[in-house]
């Protein structure tokens, strides 16, 4: 896609047709990657919506552990500016948006969570 010169790092609801239909408009392009040095943990899904899109009652968390023998895997998916401007409002509350280095050793953009191992509060 003309303008897609973003890459996103995803591991959860992203992943999932129905929800990049209803955030983007259209099913985004990318490929398998992993994210070094982090680790998942889960937290009950608290917006409705997210629930009724993604089918799931729980999401997933990443957080930085510091150890390059963890990761998690996901896909690294193509954006444009704007499309990460409606990620940020999707995700908003319990994540922040930072940069990582994935596997393959490309740049992509990763929400992430600051809370303590077990999920979010």
């Amino acid at each position: 896609m003309a303008g897609a010169d973003e890459l996103l790092f995803s591991y959860g609801t992203f992943l999932h047709p129905e929800v990049q239909l209803d955030t983007f408009g259209r099913l985004l392009d990318g490929e398998d990657d992993a994210l070094p040095g982090f680790t998942v943990d889960y937290a009950e899904i608290q917006d409705d919506r997210m629930a009724a899109l993604s089918g799931l009652s729980v999401q997933p968390l990443v957080r930085a552990t510091g150890d390059r023998l963890d990761k998690v895997t996901g896909r690294a998916l193509l954006v444009t500016e704007d499309e990460l401007d409606a990620c940020d409002e999707y995700q908003a509350g319990m994540y922040r948006r930072t940069t990582v280095t994935l596997a393959s050793g490309r740049p992509a953009w990763v929400y992430v969570t600051d809370a303590p191992a077990g999920g979010a509060d």
